[in-house]
C-alpha cells in the first residue's frame, strides 16, 4: 500500500491548520529527532507523517525547543498548499485518455478497480482514463480520508504553519513540478504495480497507514522502514529508487550545501525518507557528517 508519499499528493486543497492542535506524545516516547552540528551550523532533521488524525500524539518538548531555535525552515516543498499549481501539472500527467486502464487491466483487476472505486463514493469507469499512478493515488487518497487521516492533521502541514506564524524564511528541497514528475515519470510497469498493489491491499490501507503512524509516532524507525521503504522495494525497485533513494541524495547534496553556511535550520520532510539504509542520516554518515539523535 502506497500512502500519500509526498506533501503534493497528500494535499488534495488547501486547509486550516491549527499550529497548536499537537497532542504531546508519553514522556520517552514520540518521533524521533536528530541534529547535525559543525563549527557555526546546527541543522535538525524531522521526519513527518503526511496525513494523520488529530489525535495522534507526536508533540514534545524537544522538538518545540529545536523548532523554535530555528533561523529558516525546511520543507519538502516550500508552498504545501499550492494546490491550483498543481493542477496542470496532474491534467498533463495524470490523464491518458487515448491508453486508458481499461486497455492495461484484466477483466478481475477492473472489478476489482471498480469495487475500490465506488466503496469512496466513485467508479471505475471515472478513473478509466487516468494513468495508474494517479488512479492509484485517487483511491489510497480517498481511502485513508474516509478513515480519517486529514492532510491538514499532518506533522509538514502543522509544523509549516508554524513556520509561517514565526515569520522566518520557509524553503524547500523541491518544488511542486519536481514531486509530481517523480512519480508520473516512471515507466508504466512501475505504475501499474503500485496500482495492482493498492487493489490488492485496498481494504487494510487504513490498518496499514495506522500501523505506520504507530511506529513513527513512538520512534520506531526499524519499523518504519520495514513499512515504507522495505514495502516499497518489494513493490517496485524502480519506485524505491525513484522515491526513496535519489531524491535522498539530492536532499543530502543541498544538506551539505547548508553546512557550508551558518545558523540553525529546522528540516522536516517525510519520515521514510529518514528511515533504512539508504536513509538520509546514513548517506550523510558516508559523506563524514556526524548525524547524532536529540534526546529529551
Amino acid at each position: 500500500m502506497l500512502a500519500p508519499s509526498t506533501p503534493a499528493f497528500a494535499q488534495a486543497a488547501p486547509a486550516a491548520v491549527d499550529p497548536a492542535a499537537v497532542v504531546a506524545a508519553p514522556a520517552g516516547s514520540g518521533p524521533r529527532l536528530w541534529v547535525v552540528k559543525d563549527e557555526d551550523s546546527t541543522l535538525y532533521l524531522f521526519g513527518t507523517v503526511h496525513v494523520l488524525k488529530p489525535e495522534t500524539p507526536w508533540g514534545s518538548a524537544k522538538l518545540d525547543r529545536a523548532f523554535a531555535s530555528a533561523d529558516e525552515y525546511w520543507f519538502e516543498i516550500a508552498d504545501l498548499n499550492d494546490a491550483a499549481g498543481a493542477v496542470p501539472i496532474i491534467q498533463a500527467k495524470g490523464v491518458s485518455p487515448d491508453r486508458p486502464l481499461s486497455s492495461l487491466l484484466t477483466a478481475e483487476e477492473l472489478a476489482d478497480l471498480d469495487a475500490a472505486a465506488r466503496q469512496v463514493g466513485s467508479t471505475g469507469a471515472s478513473l478509466d482514463p487516468l494513468r495508474p499512478w494517479f488512479a492509484a493515488l485517487q483511491l489510497a487518497i480517498a481511502s485513508i480520508t474516509k478513515a480519517g487521516y486529514l492532510p491538514q492533521n499532518g506533522g509538514d502541514q502543522v509544523l509549516h504553519a508554524r513556520a509561517a506564524a514565526a515569520g522566518k524564511p520557509i524553503k524547500g528541497f523541491e518544488t511542486m513540478a519536481q514531486q509530481i514528475g517523480f512519480i508520473a515519470d516512471m515507466s508504466e510497469k512501475a505504475q501499474l504495480a503500485m496500482l495492482r498493489s493498492g487493489l490488492k491491499e485496498f481494504e487494510q490501507a487504513p490498518e496499514f497507514l495506522g500501523r505506520m503512524v504507530g511506529a513513527w509516532s513512538t520512534g520506531d524507525v526499524d519499523s518504519l522502514d520495514a513499512l515504507i521503504g522495505q514495502e516499497m522495494k518489494a513493490q517496485s525497485p524502480e519506485m524505491y529508487d525513484v522515491m526513496l533513494t535519489r531524491r535522498n541524495a539530492d536532499w543530502t547534496r543541498q544538506i551539505l550545501t547548508l553546512l557550508e553556511g551558518s545558523g540553525t535550520a529546522f528540516i522536516s520532510v517525510g519520515a521514510g525518507h529518514l528511515a533504512g539504509a539508504d536513509s538520509v542520516q546514513t548517506m550523510l554518515a558516508k559523506r563524514g557528517v556526524k548525524v547524532e539523535e536529540v534526546r529529551d
